[in-house]
């Protein structure tokens, strides 16, 4: 294996209906966690953050007239029912698994913790977590790149529904190419939109991978684990 400890980005998108990306779909929940089990399988330790865009996107909400602290709220709320979901979907595969959210809502998750969420890890459980940073105003791609920092994850995962970053929306240009490699100050002067830029300073600043892939090519994720080259690798 190329890495050992991964933390893997979902967006809400990724488990909803395969033509809006809205709600949840058991189809595409069962793939993402059947990829999941598959990497317990062959021993890495895996951390998964999801979105909630399939749910809420707080800007969106507050864009046509919601509070944004309170529209950024519901949209990491959003985040723990997409974790529940996968949570259930991957348990259903007999692994063990763990939902640890920065909200509080002790019924039906525990309080992330660093110490006890790397030691989940380490017993080979799959740590889910929830509610971004518990704080509005930053995206869940930050609270990836954060998460992963804390929990010493050799590589964040950014699995999207194109096969890597383009120089522009290959769905509108069809001109556009699309990169192996990029430096994180590539992505930040040309203002690729991959992550927004809290979360890709947080990955240079503690140098850390991330490659941007098609989730919804089986074998994917294994293969990025694997070391093999798909989508876009981001580094110094």
């Amino acid at each position: 294996m190329a890495y050992q400890r991964v933390l893997l980005k979902l967006s809400g998108e990724a488990l909803g209906q395969p033509d809006t990306g809205h709600g949840l779909h058991l189809d595409a929940l069962a793939n993402v966690a059947r990829q999941v089990a598959r990497l317990v399988e062959i021993g890495v330790e895996v951390a998964v953050v999801v979105g909630g865009g399939n749910i809420l996107r707080g800007a969106q909400f507050s864009a046509v007239g919601g509070n944004r602290a309170s529209a950024d709220y519901m949209g990491m709320l959003g985040t723990l029912i997409n974790g529940l979901a996968l949570q259930d979907a991957v348990e259903k595969l007999g692994l063990d698994t763990r939902v640890c959210t920065a909200l509080e809502v002790r019924q039906v998750a525990e309080l992330f913790v660093r110490r006890r969420a790397l030691r989940h890890l380490e017993e080979g459980r799959v740590v889910i977590l929830a509610g971004g940073t518990g704080n509005p105003f930053f995206t869940t791609d930050t609270a990836a790149a954060l998460r992963a920092t804390e929990l010493e994850c050799e590589v964040l995962l950014k699995a999207t529904k194109v096969d890597g970053v383009y120089s522009a929306d290959p769905k509108k240009n069809p001109q556009a190419t699309r990169y192996e490699e990029l430096t994180y100050a590539q992505v930040l002067h040309q203002g690729l939109k991959v992550m927004d830029g809290t979360a890709i300073t947080l990955c240079q600043e503690n140098a850390l991978p991330v490659i941007v892939f098609d989730v919804f090519r089986e074998g994917n994720i294994e293969r990025a684990v694997r070391g093999e080259r798909i989508g876009t690798l981001i580094r110094g």
